[in-house]
């Protein structure tokens, strides 16, 4: 793209791509632009290569208001980054930020949003080169790294773009009023509508999925006009800083500001994101993390709109099914996927103690228990496999939460370690699987209280009826990411989806193949709901753009 490319350009170079977005998340159907296999990328060597390139030198972006360099990455695969980033003076940046809004506003949705996927599409062309970085900033293993952190979060940014450019051409541009006056000359008024944004946004980036839960509000908030401030997790800071290298050279080459995007990382212990939040300039904040700083943000930065993903306590209802095979094997898989390092992973088995009707025939509480820890113990039996699948885990309070289980009822699974053949110094460890009681009040502590990992109790119940109102409530107290259900009953079935429309949870029922509760598809599913504590927010919806902007009239004499 040359440094004076067209808006024109960019209409013929992406059109066609924002089209069969639109028509997407008009049908719900699968579709995706960007490959996930990394067959489908010629640039595994060079990208692997470039990454190392990144390592012990400063990120300089040239941005303004720079004054200091700060950097404390260490790979959860035992390798330090070295990488220092720009430290910001808030009182120069946010200024030099908002100075390029209004020609970016000028520029209209159908701009905005071409210019994002040109963001977007560059940032594609490099995807093995930002797997590296997901992969030893997040503890995601290659591939998960490659596809959560590349194609499928390139996904949601498009999707985001998507919805906002929906959401912004809803009002037409112009408008000419006419209002007869019977005998009196009609009143006559030509009338414009803008979309204008709401000022700075503020995404505050985390540590386990750093640019799939990033893109979608960077992405939103730019495609409705507004300046992007990104505030990654201070051990996860390298895939977002090169998201923001890449945003800020095609601004710079469609003739905007560069300073629309700009980074803002912390030293350690700093606390930058509570500074930032309470800015003026700050209008519209996305954060994914700990329910107490969520809770904060939406309490505190009344400035701003908020756009929260907290923690929740996933729940699968175990009641029957016709393939109970294919049913422990979703599960181990569910409960294995970056070592349950995920929002979206089931920590809590809701499972009758006296057993549910199978394929297999009738299965006891404990038969079910033992037989999932079995297939756990297959699935991850091989140290390779387990690698693939298991990742690192991210940081030392999953390990110390892990360690802690055991002491919390009786072990179905034990963890084990398990040796990485290329990186010695990361922690991988297998999933612990520990029995409680539903009925016994000492045990809600642990099953009603998230235990982010790789965690997971099976909660023995009195009966499906009473597993369904444990649900109930917690969805209600504690939110829920999503909810699972395994049921051959009409009656149950109808029974979790209740529950899930009145408490607000997106549910997966019977899920025996190569679908997982702990995965969704952009253009297709809602990542969380925004109706339950989990969240306030669904990746996406119109909901998730609408109120990025608003819609300014003027009104003339025709």
């Amino acid at each position: 793209m040359s440094a004076a490319v067209s808006a024109t350009t960019l209409i013929e170079r992406h059109r066609d791509t924002l089209d069969k977005a639109l028509d997407a998340v008009r049908t719900r159907a699968y579709w995706s632009p960007y490959p996930e296999h990394p067959k489908a990328y010629a640039d595994a060597a060079e990208g692997k290569a470039a990454f190392e390139a990144l390592l012990g030198h400063r990120f300089d972006l040239d941005q303004p208001g720079t004054d200091d360099w700060t950097g404390t990455e260490r790979s959860p695969y035992g390798l330090d980054l070295g990488v220092e980033y720009p430290h910001p003076d808030p009182d120069v940046l946010l200024p030099a930020m908002r100075a390029g809004m209004p020609a970016w506003r000028d520029a209209g949705p159908e701009a905005r949003a071409m210019v994002c996927l040109e963001i977007l599409a560059r940032i594609n062309a490099r995807t093995h080169e930002f797997a590296h970085a997901v992969m030893h900033t997040s503890g995601q293993a290659f591939t998960m790294a490659f596809q959560a952190g590349g194609p499928h979060a390139q996904d949601r940014g498009l999707e985001a773009v998507a919805y906002a450019y929906v959401e912004q051409v809803r009002t037409p541009e112009t408008a000419e009023w006419i209002k007869p006056q019977g005998k009196r000359d009609p009143l006559n008024l030509r009338k414009s509508f803008t979309a204008v944004p709401r000022g700075i946004g503020l995404v505050i980036g985390c540590n386990t999925f750093p640019t799939w839960n990033g893109y979608p509000g960077l992405f939103a908030s730019l495609a409705t006009g507004n300046a992007v401030l990104v505030k990654p997790h201070p051990r996860a800071a390298l895939p977002l800083a090169m998201t923001v290298r890449v945003a800020r050279e095609v601004l710079a080459e469609a003739g905007f500001s560069p300073d629309l995007v700009c980074l803002a990382v912390e030293r350690p212990g700093e606390g930058l994101a509570k500074t930032l939040a309470l800015r003026p300039e700050v209008r519209v904040i996305d954060y994914t993390g700990s329910t107490a700083f969520g809770d904060w943000l939406e309490t505190n930065a009344r400035q701003a709109q908020v756009f929260t993903e907290k923690a929740g306590v996933n729940t699968v209802v175990v009641d029957s099914t016709d393939d109970y095979r294919g049913m422990l094997s979703n599960l181990a898989f569910s409960l294995s996927l970056y070592s349950g390092q995920m929002c979206t992973t089931p920590q809590n088995l809701l499972i009758p103690r006296d057993g549910i009707d199978t394929d297999a025939g009738r299965k006891t509480y404990d038969e079910v228990v033992t037989d999932l820890a079995g297939a756990v113990e297959g699935l991850l039996g091989d140290d390779n496999r387990a690698n693939a699948l298991l990742g690192a885990l991210v940081n030392p309070d999953v390990k110390a939460r892990l360690e802690a289980a055991p002491g919390l009822g009786e072990v179905a699974l034990a963890s084990r370690a398990v040796a990485h053949p290329e990186f010695p110094d990361a922690v991988v460890r297998t999933p612990v699987l520990v029995k409680l009681d539903g009925a016994k009040p000492d045990a809600e502590a642990a099953y009603l209280s998230e235990c982010f990992g790789p965690v997971a109790f099976a909660v023995a119940m009195d009966s499906t009826a009473d597993a369904l109102e444990l649900l109930r409530r917690t969805v209600r107290d504690k939110g829920a990411m999503t909810v699972g259900g395994y049921t051959t009953s009409a009656e149950v079935e109808r029974g979790l989806e209740e529950v899930c429309w009145e408490e607000s949870a997106q549910l997966s029922l019977n899920l025996t193949g190569g679908v997982y509760v702990n995965q969704t598809a952009a253009f297709s599913d809602f990542h969380g709901s925004g109706g339950n504590p989990a969240a306030n927010a669904a990746l996406c919806d119109g909901a998730f753009v609408a109120s990025r902007f608003r819609v300014v009239e003027v009104r003339r004499p025709a």
